[in-house]
């Protein structure tokens, strides 16, 4: 595409950000842009030769485009329920040059197994809101608040279209927060995502865990490995040799 093209793909307020991997994301910093946790999302799933891959609320459509660039899958998928968002990113896959490799649809996540069918992929992976209801403070903006906060689905939508849209022995990774693990094991083997991988992610060495990277497997048997902690920073603004690995060359 000619720079030109590119650049009519570019609205006003918007920024382009340079991946470092060959792709791009476009990204309007006053409404929403992608956090560390898309990325170490896209570090932790395992996606192997030719799969077809669903990113549930894909938001700025990241991690497909991480996902691309990592690994070896065949095909990925963007789903989204705010038309801006998803608009936004249908410009990014356009900005990347990805139409045969990245769809984006606006659509629901509770309406998933509706738009895509009954078993459709091999991988799945969210990044979906963390908080419920009123835990946290909702951001003025939509976009923002819908984004951090169960507003338009909940964890349970999310696993229970997941367990739908998988096909057997398929694989769902989900990056969200320790406080909710009791109910999000609970959740998963209620739709019989057992839980076979999970990584807590802390900010320092002597802080509290504020990430969990889980992967779970559909009709699998009850075993679990817990994977080395992963350590964001090493000091203030530092990030650890752990870290650099996941965004470089990346992100």
């Amino acid at each position: 595409m000619e720079n030109n093209q590119r650049d009519s793909l570019v609205m006003p307020g918007e920024r382009v950000d340079d991946l470092q991997n060959g792709y791009y994301v476009i990204q309007n910093p006053q409404k929403f842009c992608f956090g560390m946790d898309a990325v170490l999302l896209s570090g932790f799933a395992k996606i192997k030769n030719d799969e077809h891959v669903l990113d549930m609320g894909t938001g700025t459509g990241i991690i497909p485009v991480l996902l691309k660039a990592k690994t070896p899958g065949g095909h990925f998928t963007g789903l989204e329920i705010q038309e801006e968002c998803a608009e936004l990113a249908q410009r990014s896959v356009a900005y990347n040059g990805l139409e045969q490799d990245i769809d984006i649809v606006c659509g629901d996540i509770k309406e998933a197994a509706e738009i895509f069918g009954a078993a459709s992929f091999h991988a799945v992976t969210s990044n979906p809101p963390y908080m419920i209801g009123q835990h946290g403070l909702q951001n003025p903006y939509m976009a923002k608040a819908i984004a951090r906060h169960e507003i338009l689905c909940t964890l349970e939508d999310v696993v229970s279209q997941t367990a739908k849209v998988l096909k057997d022995r398929g694989r769902f990774y989900m990056v969200h927060r320790p406080f909710r693990l009791v109910e999000i094991f609970q959740v998963l083997t209620r739709y019989k995502l057992e839980p076979k991988r999970m990584q807590l992610v802390y900010p320092f060495k002597d802080r509290e865990p504020n990430m969990v990277l889980i992967e779970a497997l559909k009709g699998g048997n009850s075993r679990i490995t817990v994977e080395k902690p992963l350590i964001v920073y090493e000091k203030p603004g530092v990030y650890t040799e752990e870290i650099l690995k996941i965004y470089g060359p990346g992100v």
